[in-house]
């Protein structure tokens, strides 16, 4: 468990700078929807070698459709979330997405005691709420560019009333769309990697769809490098380890490694791209080890 978390922090943590070194001109060269394809291929992959290794008596197992259908909501919900990503910082700066969004922590909490019937008592709703305070501080400037004036710590937030729709839309898909896939894991007695099949099948199927879509004329793979293939691995990887979080602990354990994520984020920023830490990322970090300490060191 230990090592699946701090992978799993790790991978959280360096697709941010991953992104960053994959950029040419300051810009992305590649489209987002080719990379969420391979990803989701990739994980449909690995579920099928895992399968092979540990499981191959499944191979034979006849499973019926009412076992299957629950994943294609759920990775109708996750390709949902991924488009509207992309549509709703038409009406948003980036600076403003990146505060917004850690409203989903607030949603994910909610929707995993209401569907999940899981009641938190205050401290731990008091904690979940540092995690979300520890985002919005990071996210307002917890890096600074020492030799660019428009840095994080001092940007202007802009934001539509549309924009605010969508991210609130945005947030609550986000929370329901882990809820749900929690609920299905649970609730079904067949082993991960069948499931994991069954979900990343749709997950597949749908981003293909999309892809091509929305596509331009520009190649699938035109834009791709090196680090682009890490960025599509460790992806994947960290996808299959969020299933086992589910499928055996909680939606809230993955909000907390999203949450410490911001550490590994922060130090391969300041050692690859010589950015500054600010006040504000010793808040987020103080936040967060609060957050940990109330949810799950307190008895």
């Amino acid at each position: 468990w230990a090592l699946m978390l701090v992978l799993s922090v790790a991978v959280y943590g360096s697709h941010a700078p991953l992104l960053t070194l994959c950029k040419v001109d300051g810009k992305i060269p590649f489209s987002s929807s080719s990379v969420v394809v391979l990803i989701e291929l990739t994980k449909l992959v690995f579920s099928l070698l895992i399968m092979l290794i540990r499981d191959r008596k499944l191979l034979g197992v006849t499973v019926s459709w009412y076992h299957v259908f629950p994943f294609a909501l759920s990775a109708l919900l996750y390709a949902a979330n991924n488009n509207l990503v992309v549509h709703m910082q038409l009406f948003m700066d980036p600076s403003t997405y990146q505060v917004l969004s850690n409203l989903k922590i607030v949603s994910t909490a909610l929707l995993y005691s209401f569907f999940l019937r899981q009641r938190l008592c205050l401290r731990k709703w008091l904690a979940l709420l540092l995690l979300t305070a520890a985002g919005v501080s990071y996210s307002c400037g917890g890096l600074q560019d020492p030799h660019d004036p428009g840095s994080p710590s001092k940007m202007q937030l802009h934001v539509t009333p549309v924009g605010l729709l969508l991210i609130s839309v945005y947030c609550f898909i986000s929370g329901l769309s882990a809820v749900y896939t929690e609920a299905i894991l649970k609730a079904q007695a067949l082993p991960l990697s069948l499931q994991n099949l069954f979900l990343y099948f749709f997950g597949v199927l749908l981003n293909v769809t999309g892809h091509f879509w929305s596509s331009t004329e520009a190649s699938f793979l035109e834009g791709f490098s090196s680090w682009v293939l890490v960025i599509v691995v460790s992806q994947a990887l960290n996808g299959l380890i969020m299933s086992v979080v589910m499928k055996h602990s909680s939606n809230i354990t993955r909000l907390f490694v999203i949450s410490c994520s911001i550490l590994v984020n922060a130090l391969l920023s300041v050692t690859l791209f010589d950015l500054q830490l600010t006040l504000f990322f010793f808040i987020a970090v103080a936040s967060i080890a609060l957050a940990v300490h109330l949810y799950y060191g307190v008895t």
